[in-house]
């Protein structure tokens, strides 16, 4: 029994320090106190959430065309200030919803997402 124990203890030992402990993935978020700098002239994108649609200045966008939308609408010059984007939550929301959706605009250069918060 003894030495089962040891065996049992070595393999905890091995297994704990040859595994690794990362996060999976971080996403940056921006407060509504510290969003855009003042000098930003360019007017913001609105983006709404509700649990079942993404809506974009009024126009609802499916969820895997929404980078490309918001890439469109913030056209700007590389050396533009970043173009602030507005996201509005309805009531409903999932904080699974909202990553989904913060995830799929990570990849568009040059805006600077806030999120806002829910909506009645």
């Amino acid at each position: 029994m003894t030495s089962l124990i040891d065996v049992i203890f070595l393999l905890l030992l091995f297994f704990m320090l040859t595994s690794t402990f990362t996060r999976f993935s971080e996403i940056e978020l921006t407060t509504a106190a510290r969003s855009v700098p003042p000098g930003s002239e360019a007017a913001p994108l609105f983006l709404q959430l509700a649990a079942d649609e993404v809506r974009l200045n009024g126009d609802t966008v499916a969820l895997a065309a929404l980078a490309e939308a918001v890439e469109r609408a913030a056209d700007a010059p590389a050396d533009a200030p970043p173009r602030p984007v507005l996201v509005s939550l309805r009531e409903g929301v999932t904080a699974q919803r909202l990553t989904d959706v913060l995830v799929a605009i990570r990849g568009v250069p040059n805006i600077a997402p806030t999120v806002l918060g829910a909506a009645s």
